[in-house]
């Protein structure tokens, strides 16, 4: 009998481990690429009155569509391609080129497996934003003027939360040479912004014979910088293109209510296209004037990171 028992115990115990080794099948599903994109704009303050909005250039866009794993959006194709990530499918776009303006959305929409579908939408819309006359002259002279990370002050590189409550870099503020030994490149690098009268437009040239200062892979737009990597100077040839004074989006006060944050101009400068920067490269292209004179220069710009605002100051040459 207890042979039998044992027998049968042991018949049981193969036939467990027989049915733990079936090999499991895994399945994704099929891969349906998103499809029925929708791109919603509204543009803020359009009414009979005012079609093309109430001058501050500002635009609702909301992407949805079936099989939808993530967004991301090109705000105007007419300028190189720069795709930003939409974790909710939803943003407010601010257009800041002065006068009426038609602007073409490319919305990106990905599914599984990496697939992925795209549309594009026209919106026009109405800026009235024009940037003070001091504020054009103190960074351009009405002409040209180059600028550099001024590396002899205190706080000259600075992070903080992306934030209303917190204008000042609560996180991490630079001492002053800090990048020196590792990345040189920070401050060698020179900014120069030119007003065209010409044409009443602005130019950005950016030149850094050290490389570019900024991270790897998708935390940066400017071209040639590797796939992978740690913050470091990298190979870049240099850029120019368009920029526009526009109404400061990150809705920080004039008047700080925190004695400890900075106060703003609510002026920003936009970059257009995806080949320059100001100071660091793994920045978004929307930077903030917070202070500015003939030779001191305050910016704040939203990190490629989610959540982060990193802070420069910058001197005239």
């Amino acid at each position: 009998m207890k042979n039998i028992l044992k027998n049968l115990f042991s018949m049981v115990v193969i036939l467990v481990m027989i049915n733990g080794c079936k090999k499991t099948d895994y399945s994704i599903g099929d891969l349906k690429e998103p499809s029925n994109i929708v791109v919603n704009t509204e543009v803020v303050g359009q009414d009979a009155s005012h079609p093309n909005g109430d001058g501050s250039g500002k635009v609702k866009v909301t992407i949805s569509a079936d099989n939808a794993l993530g967004y991301k959006i090109d705000y105007d194709i007419s300028n190189d391609l720069d795709l930003k990530y939409l974790p909710s499918g939803s943003t407010t776009i601010t257009y800041g080129t002065e006068g009426l303006h038609t602007y073409t959305i490319t919305a990106v929409v990905y599914g599984k497996g990496g697939t992925s579908s795209s549309t594009t939408k026209d919106v026009t819309v109405r800026s009235d934003f024009t940037a003070d006359p001091v504020i054009v002259t103190n960074l351009t002279n009405d002409a040209s003027k180059t600028w550099v990370v001024d590396k002899s002050v205190p706080g000259h590189f600075g992070v903080g939360p992306w934030e209303v409550g917190s204008i000042r870099p609560q996180w991490w503020s630079a001492s002053i040479n800090e990048k020196v030994a590792c990345c040189n490149c920070f401050y060698t690098a020179t900014f120069t912004f030119t007003k065209v009268a010409s044409s009443n437009a602005y130019t950005l040239q950016v030149a850094s014979p050290d490389g570019a200062f900024t991270k790897t892979g998708a935390l940066t737009t400017l071209p040639g910088i590797p796939g992978a990597g740690g913050e470091a100077c990298y190979g870049y040839a240099g850029g120019t293109s368009n920029f526009s004074f526009v109404r400061a989006t990150s809705g920080a006060p004039v008047v700080p209510t925190d004695p400890g944050n900075y106060s703003t101009t609510e002026t920003s400068i936009m970059l257009a296209g995806v080949n320059t920067y100001i100071g660091y490269g793994s920045l978004l292209k929307e930077y903030e004037i917070l202070e500015i004179t003939p030779t001191y220069l305050l910016l704040r710009a939203q990190g490629t990171e989610t959540g982060n605002a990193w802070y420069l100051k910058l001197k005239s040459l």
